[in-house]
């Protein structure tokens, strides 16, 4: 087997993959379904992955390590906190509506502990890389004196409580402008007088 159709077939593997745990969820997908759909030998997909917990993973943190690496692209073309805050916004919102799929798959995992831990560490440095943007913009009096960690937090749970509505609705409650809009006037250094 070639380099290339190596990659082809893992690239299959994964799309499939994908596929049956957002069907069947993470407990009753077998690495067999897996195996006969992407049209290769249950020794073949050993061959790429170790177990259905290493293909999961893969699988989360291909599409975690894509949206962080899509948001900090995003941020420094930003000149500003108030720009960067509204980059992250956007930029989540756009990209969770692009990729709806993996919300039915980050919620179908609970047999997965090692999944759970990498949501977890991600969904931190999320709100850690919030936290920063709200007190650069504070320091540089665009937002109102604000604990960060609190906003951030603030911040991030609107936002999740948006994606999760995806799930029910694909459009959503409300589009990023106007979650833009509603978080950066709450934020909003007002003059005092």
């Amino acid at each position: 087997m070639n380099k290339r159709s190596g990659e082809e077939t893992r690239r299959k593997i994964l799309t499939v993959a994908l596929q049956i745990f957002t069907e069947q969820g993470y407990d009753s997908a077998t690495m067999r379904t897996i195996a006969q759909a992407a049209g290769i030998s249950v020794g073949g997909l050993y061959l790429y992955f170790r177990n259905k917990s290493d293909l999961y993973l893969t699988i989360l943190k291909e599409w975690l390590d894509t949206i962080q690496g899509t948001t900090l692209a995003a941020l420094s073309r930003a000149p500003n906190p108030s720009e960067e805050l509204t980059a992250y916004i956007a930029t989540t919102i756009d990209f969770t509506k692009q990729n709806r799929q993996m919300l039915l798959l980050m919620g179908n995992e609970l047999g997965c502990a090692r999944g759970m831990a990498l949501k977890r560490q991600y969904f931190r440095a999320r709100r850690e890389l919030l936290a920063d943007i709200v007190r650069r913009g504070s320091a540089a009096q665009l937002f109102r004196k604000c604990d960060p960690d609190e906003t951030a937090r603030l911040i991030f749970n609107v936002l999740r409580g948006f994606i999760m509505s995806l799930l029910i609705d694909e459009e959503g409650l409300f589009g990023a402008e106007t979650c833009i809009d509603l978080i950066l006037n709450g934020l909003a250094r007002r003059n005092e007088g």
